[in-house]
């Protein structure tokens, strides 16, 4: 199990923006959010096999922790589960002139 530090935590947030923590039965890894690029990828993609979706995405926005999270099924489909809460949308409007 990789360890992973609070001063590495500090350092992808001022890098990427927001991190993650996905926790599947005591595995952790830490990912960030995917960009329009990852997203446009993955969205090709998962229109016909919307597990490849997940890997796409987990693969894209991995920075660290278990590498079982992304080689056991089962660990990767219960992160799969959560993934979509990483892809953050800002709140627009909209008014007819």
């Amino acid at each position: 199990m990789v360890e992973i530090t609070e001063i590495q935590i500090a350092e992808w947030k001022k890098k990427h923006g927001d991190v993650y923590k996905i926790e599947v039965e005591g595995h952790v890894c830490y990912v960030k959010s995917p960009d329009r690029k990852t997203l446009s990828y993955a969205g090709s993609i998962g229109v016909k096999d919307p597990i490849k979706f997940n890997e796409i995405i987990l693969n894209n926005c991995w920075l660290g922790g278990d590498e079982d999270i992304k080689t056991d099924d089962k660990l990767f489909l219960g992160a799969g589960q959560v993934l979509g809460e990483i892809i953050k949308v800002a709140e627009a409007s909209i008014a007819k002139l």
